[in-house]
């Protein structure tokens, strides 16, 4: 049974399944890292002026790197992608990030790496296959793999963000990156693409201010808390559930058609996504925690345990 702090993780991958939608729809073509820029900045700078927190001390270099991989890399990688491919099938390729992380996660994490885990990580890529596999669109080169560099960077910064916790308040931390990531994208975004568009329509403010708002201040927010809560195979799992929106989605909105495949296929990806949240699934086995040691003996009194809760030391 899903808890409630999974299925408030889970609202930040279907968000994000709407990007591919918004992307090709409201936002002016051939500006995927404009859009990544506008989308992460903005959203930043709101975050940290609503928290009043900057980084202290390690955690100035550390959000450079979280920055960079969750945001700034990621969103390039992911809007090249959403440009070049359809939403369900840029979407879909996210899939070998549930498998990277669990590896990962192994190294640097000392979580076991169980076959279960490995079970759901395959089922999901068979089937989000299914899903790509059936679909009746011509898959662009550069557009797979952009969305696989995605997948790698943001399986990357998952299992650090799970790694590095932050003393800071959920907001703040979420700020920093963005805005980290923001600031990464500018000056690539400016020899890439150029200056902003002179006018922008009303249908590309509101695209672009959706994907600020709702796709980074929000969705960010509900991700790295989930990161906090989770373990890191537990929350990229539910990053499954983004092609299954997008999918939806472009059915739903564009008129795409659905073939058995892809429904065997989402109902694959579900039964994976379920699967690896049932307990013990990529994570290692804790052991009863030891006894405190025994505080050295005052003349006269018994040995008593040292205690972490304790306002003052043990006595020697």
């Amino acid at each position: 049974m899903l808890n409630n702090r999974l299925l408030l993780t889970a609202l930040a991958p279907a968000i994000w399944g709407t990007t591919y939608l918004v992307t090709t729809e409201f936002l002016p073509p051939d500006r995927p890292l404009l859009a990544a820029v506008i989308r992460a900045l903005p959203a930043g700078l709101l975050l940290v002026a609503l928290t009043r927190r900057l980084p202290k001390g390690d955690w100035w270099w550390r959000s450079l790197v979280l920055g960079t991989l969750n945001i700034g890399a990621f969103l390039a990688l992911l809007f090249v992608a959403a440009y070049r491919l359809p939403g369900g099938v840029a979407a879909t390729l996210g899939a070998l990030q549930p498998l990277l992380v669990a590896g990962l996660s192994t190294g640097l994490l000392g979580e076991r790496l169980t076959l279960r885990t490995v079970l759901a990580g395959v089922a999901g890529v068979a089937g989000v296959s299914l899903l790509v596999l059936q679909s009746a669109a011509r898959l662009d080169a550069l557009g797979v793999a952009a969305a696989a560099g995605g997948a790698v960077v943001m399986a990357t910064g998952v299992v650090l963000s799970k790694r590095w916790t932050s003393p800071a308040p959920l907001l703040a931390t979420t700020g920093w990156q963005l805005v980290a990531g923001g600031l990464v994208l500018v000056p690539v975004a400016l020899a890439v693409e150029g200056p902003p568009p002179a006018t922008l329509s009303g249908a590309n403010l509101a695209g672009y201010g959706y994907l600020a708002l709702v796709g980074a201040a929000l969705a960010y927010s509900l991700w790295f808390r989930g990161i906090r809560a989770l373990s890191a195979t537990q929350v990229t799992f539910l990053g499954l559930l983004s092609p299954l929106v997008a999918t939806l989605l472009g059915w739903l909105v564009l008129g795409q058609q659905l073939t058995a495949w892809q429904l065997l296929g989402a109902a694959i990806v579900l039964a994976a996504v379920v699967f690896a949240q049932r307990r013990g699934s990529g994570t290692a086995t804790a052991g009863p925690l030891p006894a405190p040691p025994a505080c050295p003996p005052a003349t006269g009194t018994p040995a008593r345990r040292c205690s972490p809760e304790r306002a003052t030391p043990c006595p020697l």
